[in-house]
């Protein structure tokens, strides 16, 4: 195995921000869609941001794995590469998850005014809900990323050892999360399932096997169209269609369900589920470097900062979106007004997460036990080792990576 360096792709912060955006959209209007507003003449409208933008944490698994096998594939698995990669996953995503279970379950407990009593109880419920990932709504991602860094010495051993599992990683993948879709629709009856790590190997794998694939990938990547073979014209046509008609479907399967009360079967949201926001992570993978190639300066280096942020973006923005939904008042869910209070609370959620997460960075040398690792364009200048290419900064770049939402 080659231990070199891979290439920096500074693209993955503006997917990143992408990905986060969709995030913020799907809980900006959660309570809208799922029961506030279900009698608005607005209704399809606020259904179809929640439905569409369900992209975000699926693509942030996706690119967590990709950013892993990129980075760790040409290298050999050691005791002290394992012994790193777990050291720096212990302080920067394990320790800022702790504490954020911490304080959102003791926020919760406060709230509902059983903060005092039964401390016992509570202990106990916490720690429950500290080793499910349900302390509050969005940690789950993050729980489910730590189940994926315990497998993956072990998926990274695998995938070096025969081009076999390469080729196979992403259908078997795919194979083995419906292998348990059924098993526990059937039999098991998880209620929580999607906090298993399991529920997303598809993600994973496809992460993995582009990433050990990325050069013949990147060329589809960073061509213009004219530079395209009519081949890949065709596949980033074919791409682009179906992703839409899958998005698109799966809006208005839960628009029927959610608005008239016509449901379905449970594997047919699944599915949709599954092919919209598969399909989403590859188009987010081209839009990214398509952005990165032709967008404005100014609008590469906001979305840069948006993906160097978006882990801790991620960890605090329920915090204000629960403040700003108490100011709702008498604002009816059946006026246009309601739809821009929705909207409001994205921009509140997105603009004040990044002021705090900013400030904490560039004010507290502690700022990463709360929010992970500093992005490098805030951290402090590092002396450069004669002989060491500051370009490549291999651990920067693969932290990083790991954070999502």
């Amino acid at each position: 195995m080659s231990a070199a360096r891979q290439e920096r792709l500074p693209q993955l912060d503006i997917y990143r921000a992408l990905a986060i955006t969709g995030v913020l959209h799907v809980h900006s209007s959660s309570f809208a869609a799922g029961e506030q507003a279900l009698n608005s003449p607005y209704y399809y409208w606020l259904n179809w941001i929640n439905i569409f933008f369900k992209f975000g944490t699926p693509s942030f698994i996706f690119l967590s794995s990709f950013v892993l096998f990129y980075n760790y594939y040409g290298r050999p698995v050691t005791k002290s590469l394992i012994g790193s990669f777990y050291r720096r996953r212990l302080k920067y995503i394990l320790l800022p998850y702790l504490l954020a279970s911490i304080g959102y379950y003791v926020l919760t407990l406060y709230v509902n005014g059983v903060l005092m009593q039964q401390p016992g109880e509570n202990l106990s419920s916490f720690l429950g809900a500290l080793f499910s990932g349900s302390a509050y709504a969005h940690l789950y991602f993050v729980f489910i990323s730590i189940q994926f860094y315990l497998l993956f010495p072990l998926l990274l051993k695998l995938l070096q050892s025969s081009g076999f599992w390469v080729k196979w990683a992403f259908p078997l993948g795919l194979m083995l999360q419906w292998g348990f879709i059924f098993w526990n629709k059937y039999q098991l009856h998880i209620v929580e399932k999607g906090s298993l790590a399991i529920s997303y190997l598809a993600y994973y794998m496809l992460g993995a096997y582009i990433a050990v694939n990325f050069e013949k990938v990147k060329q589809w990547l960073v061509q213009p169209w004219s530079g395209l073979t009519a081949l890949h014209k065709r596949l980033t046509v074919l791409l682009f269609t179906a992703w839409l008609a899958a998005a698109f479907t799966h809006v208005q399967l839960w628009y029927e369900a959610r608005h008239f009360g016509i449901w379905t079967d449970s594997l047919w949201y699944e599915l949709l589920w599954n092919v919209h926001t598969l399909l989403s992570a590859l188009v987010l993978l081209y839009v990214t470097f398509l952005l990165y190639r032709r967008a404005p300066r100014w609008l590469v280096a906001f979305l840069t900062r948006l993906g160097e942020l978006s882990f801790a973006i991620y960890l605090i923005h329920p915090l204000l979106l629960a403040v700003y939904r108490r100011f709702r008042y008498s604002i009816s869910p059946e006026s246009l007004l309601y739809v821009g209070f929705i909207y409001g609370g994205l921009v509140v959620a997105l603009a004040g997460s990044w002021i705090i997460v900013q400030f904490t960075f560039r004010r507290f040398p502690l700022g990463w036990v709360v929010f992970g690792s500093v992005p490098r364009s805030l951290a402090p200048p590092v002396k450069v080792r004669p002989g060491y290419t500051a370009g490549n900064d291999q651990v920067q770049v693969e932290i990083n990576g790991n954070h999502g939402a």
